[in-house]
């Protein structure tokens, strides 16, 4: 069978688009959610900064409840709680809505991870000059890991692309619904080696470039 790329053209370009934007909205969204609850994981140690027990013992366990999930059980799992918040449990946004919970709690044991790796000497020193606890996690804390957080986010954001491929599962459309609906379905194995080389090409750019800015970090 020929594959019709005239009329395949468009619909891949719009997968595309869709796979960008899911992973752009669970990244940024999922990247600050997850940078705060790994900070906080981070400063409610014993002491830690914000040395707190209780509350560092409830971040812990809902961590771990939630981030061993596999994202096609945690789509179903969160339908509640989709339809609740985004008022469906199918499409783009329900989609975007679960990648955004998966990616915030995989982020959070990360940059706590991370931030352990701080030369806790450094921040004795600062808050032995006077520097308050906001200071020193913006100015110091996160500064001093920037680099191996920029590689922890890049391993991340690369685990977001593969959860995008799942979104076709609940109508989120994306590259990975293109290649099941289009090439897997259809016995059209062109269109599946052509949604995988363009899933391959943009994880090695965002590997390269997470690469990249790791270096430029670590070398200031």
């Amino acid at each position: 069978m020929q594959t019709d790329w005239d009329k395949l053209r468009p619909v891949l370009n719009e997968a595309i688009g869709t796979t960008i934007y899911l992973v752009l909205v669970a990244f940024v969204i999922g990247g600050l959610i997850g940078l705060f609850l790994g900070t906080m994981l981070y400063t409610t140690r014993k002491g830690g900064l914000l040395a707190n027990a209780p509350i560092n013992v409830l971040l812990n366990v809902i961590v771990n409840v939630v981030r061993p999930i596999p994202f096609i059980i945690l789509l179903a799992a969160l339908g509640p709680v989709t339809l609740q918040v985004v008022g469906t449990t199918i499409g783009t946004e329900a989609a975007a809505f679960v990648m955004v919970v998966a990616a915030s709690f995989g982020i959070a044991r990360i940059v706590e991870q991370n931030l352990v790796t701080v030369d806790p000497g450094v921040i004795e020193a600062a808050r032995a000059v006077g520097a308050g606890p906001l200071r020193i996690i913006l100015t110091l804390l996160i500064p001093e890991a920037l680099g191996p957080l920029i590689l922890g986010y890049t391993f991340v954001v690369i685990g977001i692309v593969d959860m995008s491929a799942m979104a076709g599962t609940v109508g989120g459309g994306g590259l990975g619904d293109f290649a099941l609906v289009y090439g897997y379905q259809r016995f059209d194995w062109q269109v599946t080696l052509v949604a995988t080389l363009v899933i391959i090409a943009g994880v090695q750019g965002i590997q390269f470039a997470g690469n990249w800015l790791a270096r430029k970090a670590l070398r200031r």
